[in-house]
């Protein structure tokens, strides 16, 4: 069977793309899409990545009318925690550490739920 080999893109809605992108580059690294073909969009680090439909009566997101939330690998949660707090971001890190790894938990301008995985030295590729 042919399989996608990763994630392509995520694209949402936004009240204001421009201001909402400028946030994403300043606060996390993101480099905007390219405006031409020969532009040099945003490159992820190979590693795991989940995919996971939750209930539609989930918490986990936040606001009971939101319908995704994206999860970012960081190397160093601790590092991004205090660079976030820093630019004046409210994150609050999950106080458990879990066999896959630690979260923390931030919301962009616009209230969508961003989760930040510092991933742990499990295998997970199996």
């Amino acid at each position: 069977m042919e399989r996608v080999s990763g994630i392509g893109g995520v694209f949402f809605r936004s009240k204001d793309p421009a201001a909402l992108l400028k946030w994403y580059e300043d606060n996390l690294g993101i480099a905007p899409a390219p405006t031409e073909y020969g532009g040099r969009p945003w490159r992820q680090e190979a590693g795991t990545t989940v995919f996971a439909p939750f209930a539609m009566d989930t918490s986990y997101f936040g606001r009971p009318e939101q319908q995704w939330m994206i999860n970012f690998r960081v190397r160093d949660l601790d590092a991004m925690i205090a660079q976030l707090r820093a630019a004046g971001i409210e994150v609050t890190p999950d106080p458990e550490t879990y066999p896959n790894g630690r979260f923390a938990r931030l919301y962009d301008p616009e209230g969508n739920p961003i989760e930040l995985w510092e991933p742990a030295g499990v295998d997970l590729e199996r």
